[in-house]
């Protein structure tokens, strides 16, 4: 298990305190950055050489069939089996609990045998409802964009190459639906992936490498169908463009509730995250070439938010507002940097003068252009996610744990209605979660332990009020007495060892705004454009920028860092107007 005790190091070093970081708005303004999953896992089989292969590739004219990717890592084989199905366009629909798609997949161990194919045939298409073997890793589905799919066929089938700005409005040709792995459906669970896949050790590698695969084969479907369909003037996607699409993703209330319930392992990425800006901050020194850098990126960063297209008015002007505080910061440093010593000089200025969303940007493009201190830190700290509750703690311990590190939670009255109107359950239905009201809708009885604050604040009280008469020292004690509150105890002993575990905020307000729990996590798979739905959903997109399979044998740059539109003369003059 990881080190824990983090707390009075955390000072010493420079590190920002959780108040600051762990305030729900400010995670919800985070940023994918060098170590975020996606860029991790494309640096790994950059590097590393994976051997991509697709060997099998049976698609009729429209299509529909199976394909299958082997890859070769130099630890491991490998094998994505993919199902491309006929889909009635009026049953399209990103919502989980949809039971059919244009596209089923899964990434399984070991070489490919054919004999196999009758049986995942079987199984995969049918997702939940299937069956997987222990040698299968994940386990996900894929629904073409409606906007943009059959426009890029019809102009390679013509032999034009699309129009980057209409790929632009959406950004990718498929968007996953749901990605399943970790022992889910017989498949092989985290702790066989880790110690006999070492590839995919890291959280969540095969659920991302699945969806760069889901991507790649968007791609090879594209070309595919437009050669069917006209095979004399159809050509193939511009490398360029391909790089540019990206895969898309909806998520929605299922990602959320992770990052409560996972609390060690959400320290240890945020604790990582926030070590490796110190670094920078402490140990390096604004030289011309790195104010260079930071100028470029800033100014990349720019036009990247200026090309997101959303039509969440929120989400537009977050973007706007950004985009413009990122060029008042450029000319601050272009006319500074003559002055300019160190770079806490840039992040004060930005700090008292620009919002949490510009500040969060800046602190990216710092750790961007440092790739050196950055990936001192790649290496994964494994974490197990264990809660050990400490009975013979004392009772007036607890309560000055409480009162140091838990003080937020203290400050909100749940008596008051909005302060505790909403509670989260699991549906029965998919086991998702949702958010009820609470006196309105059923189901306050299957509540889900993701209010943190409140339990503490009554734990605490409770603690407060208790009569001197019954003798409770110690916390068996109180848990003989209070049973109820065992649970929320443990977590609060385990987690005073850490620092950045815990999301400082009220999660049962009525005004509670999930959507910074999905920014949060995806900032750290690697996501990027976020187009929001509402407070509970959000499609995004994925691997924008990315390598595709045919350049892993080329030379790598790390730097698809906020992917901007490349200029493809061959796609001028297809505006669709």
């Amino acid at each position: 298990m990881g080190n824990l005790n983090h707390q009075f190091e955390a000072k010493d070093i420079g590190l920002r305190t959780p108040e600051v970081v762990m305030d729900l708005k400010r995670l919800g303004s985070f940023y994918p950055y060098k170590l975020s999953f996606m860029r991790k896992l494309i640096r790994k089989l950059m590097t590393e050489k994976w051997d991509i292969s697709l060997t099998l590739f049976n698609l009729d004219k429209d299509g529909f069939g199976e394909a299958v990717y082997e890859i070769k890592t130099p630890l491991n084989n490998f094998h994505f089996v993919v199902f491309a199905n006929f889909l009635d366009p009026e049953l399209r629909s990103d919502r989980v609990i949809a039971e059919a798609w244009d596209m089923t997949v899964t990434l399984r161990h070991g070489v490919f045998n054919p004999k196999d194919l009758i049986f995942l045939k079987e199984n995969v298409p049918l997702q939940e409802k299937g069956r997987m073997t222990s040698n299968s890793v994940v386990l996900s589905r894929a629904n073409k964009s409606s906007r943009n799919f059959d426009y890029v066929i019809n102009e390679l089938s013509s032999g034009k190459q699309p129009c980057i700005k209409k790929i632009n409005e959406v950004g990718y040709l498929y968007r996953t639906t749901a990605v399943y792995g970790s022992g889910k459906f017989g498949m092989a669970d985290w702790d066989k992936v880790k110690t006999s896949y070492a590839d995919f050790s890291e959280p969540f590698s095969a659920e991302m490498f699945s969806c760069f695969l889901i991507r790649q084969f968007s791609l090879d479907q594209a070309d595919h169908i437009a050669h069917q369909r006209n095979p004399k003037t159809a050509v193939k996607l511009n490398k360029s463009i391909k790089r540019y699409i990206g895969i898309g993703n909806a998520t929605g209330l299922g990602m959320a509730p992770f990052l409560i319930k996972h609390p060690l392992l959400i320290n240890n990425w945020i604790e990582t995250r926030e070590r490796v800006l110190a670094k920078v901050l402490n140990d390096t020194s604004p030289d011309k070439n790195k104010l260079a850098s930071f100028l470029l990126l800033v100014s990349r960063a720019i036009i990247h938010l200026n090309q997101i297209t959303t039509n969440n008015l929120t989400q537009k002007e977050i973007n706007i507002n950004v985009s413009d505080d990122l060029s008042l910061i450029a000319n601050y440093v272009t006319e500074q940097q003559d002055k300019i010593k160190k770079w806490q000089q840039v992040t004060q200025y930005v700090i008292e003068n620009f919002s949490i969303e510009a500040q969060e940007l800046i602190n990216t493009v710092l750790i961007e252009i440092y790739p050196k201190e950055a990936l001192l830190f790649e290496k994964n700290q494994e974490i197990e996610e264990i809660y050990d509750l400490v009975p013979e703690m004392k009772l007036s311990k607890l309560k000055t744990i409480i009162q140091n590190q838990y003080q937020w939670a203290l400050k909100y009255n749940f008596k008051s209605e909005n302060a505790d109107a909403i509670f989260w359950y699991r549906s029965e239905e998919k086991m998702e979660p949702r958010l009820g009201e609470r006196n309105i809708d059923k189901g306050a009885d299957k509540e889900m332990l993701i209010g943190i604050a409140r339990s503490i604040e009554q734990c605490y009280s409770t603690i407060q009020n208790l009569s001197p008469e019954l003798k409770i020292n110690n916390v068996a004690e109180f848990i003989f007495a209070h049973p109820e509150y065992r649970q929320i105890i443990r977590r609060i002993q385990t987690m005073s060892k850490t620092t950045y575990g815990e999301i400082q905020a009220n999660l049962n307000d009525k005004d509670v705004l999930p959507i910074h729990l999905l920014r949060c996590k995806l900032s750290f798979f690697g996501v990027g454009k976020f187009d929001p739905k509402s407070r509970l959903w959000v499609r995004n997109t994925m691997f924008q920028g990315a390598p595709i399979v045919s350049d892993i044998n080329n030379e790598y740059k790390d730097e698809w860092f906020f992917p901007v539109m490349p200029n493809i003369e061959s796609s001028k003059g297809n505006e669709i107007h």
